[in-house]
């Protein structure tokens, strides 16, 4: 999947935080590295030789030695003082995580399942709701809330660029707040073994200045486009009459099941599957075929159709742009 996935490449100020964070405790750890190496090569330098036949010495056992006890009183304390400050440290960083400026926040409930995302973008006025799959849309620079809910097993949901993991737990709801401050595509990846697919339930945000979200928003609110070809009004046909329309939407259809993804727009989508395959149409009609061969365990059965159904169906969801 293209994007950046690299937690110590921030792209905004809660994963900047948190890589400030892991430099530090990297530098701590080396120094002490170094001190223990520089240690041990002055203890293999100084230690007197002997070879099979020198008798044992037994006298430094029966001798005070204060300047090794303070050497090693002093080490412990240091180390000591280290571990408090790297506590510190991750206790600063916890608490200013949480201080990020929530005005004018977008919102938006991401719900896991096995294995995929469902997106759904709030909004005080319930007609301009909408939802998608697998693909976040953000404006640069506005802080966004996500709402985060499992359907069925414990999930993580991971945007290194933008902040740390957050669990998402069947019958909890928790939350978690970043704010992209440069555009680009990053990648996203559930971080909690989840079953069989779990390395392949993946997911994009993509984070656009906020003209070019706006116009993204609004074209995810209009209904799905009516067939105009002859193969799109078979595919449709195919569509609500089929097995389709038991778990997956279509706004504006009649098909409004919730178990899949939603399908209303799912031409403009760079990948399906959660990242799995690229959407082509060649993709897209091997995943409707048999999803198990991409991803084994997946809940959609596969369909065994006529060649010219297949492709009918398929020319159908290419045009839900």
């Amino acid at each position: 999947m293209n994007g950046l996935f690299h937690a110590l490449d921030p792209a905004g100020p809660q994963a900047a935080l948190i890589a400030q964070l892991w430099w530090l405790t990297v530098a701590v750890c080396a120094l002490v590295l170094v001190a223990v190496l520089l240690a041990f090569f002055i203890a293999l330098r100084r230690a007197p030789r002997a070879d099979a036949a020198t008798p044992a010495d037994v006298k430094p056992l029966q001798q005070a030695e204060p300047r090794t006890r303070l050497v090693v009183t002093a080490a412990t304390i240091a180390s000591a003082v280290l571990l408090v400050g790297l506590v510190a440290a991750s206790a600063a960083t916890d608490r200013a995580l949480m201080q990020l400026p929530l005005q004018n926040a977008l919102n938006v409930q991401v719900t896991a399942n096995q294995w995929w995302w469902d997106v759904r973008y709030d909004d005080p006025d319930p007609s301009r709701i909408f939802a998608t799959a697998n693909e976040i849309y953000v404006p640069v620079g506005r802080p966004v809330i996500v709402r985060l809910r499992a359907n069925d097993v414990i999930h993580s949901f991971w945007v290194p660029n933008l902040h740390g993991k957050k669990d998402l737990i069947p019958g909890t709801e928790g939350t978690i707040h970043f704010r992209a401050d440069r555009a680009g595509t990053y990648h996203g990846q559930c971080a909690e073994y989840c079953g069989l697919q779990h390395a392949f339930m993946a997911f994009v945000v993509h984070a656009v200045p906020q003209e070019e979200f706006d116009r993204w928003a609004e074209s995810q609110r209009k209904p799905a486009a009516a067939p105009s070809t002859a193969p799109q009004k078979r595919g449709h046909d195919l569509f609500m009459s089929g097995t389709c329309m038991m778990c997956h939407a279509i706004q504006g259809t009649p098909a409004q099941a919730r178990k899949g993804p939603d399908l209303t727009h799912v031409a403009s989508r760079e990948r399906i599957a959660a990242g799995r395959l690229a959407n082509t149409p060649e993709n897209l009609a091997s995943w409707i075929r048999d999803p198990h061969r991409h991803k084994p365990g997946v809940n959609m059965p596969a369909h065994v159709l006529a060649q010219g159904d297949l492709e009918a169906l398929v020319a159908y969801l290419g045009a839900l742009r």
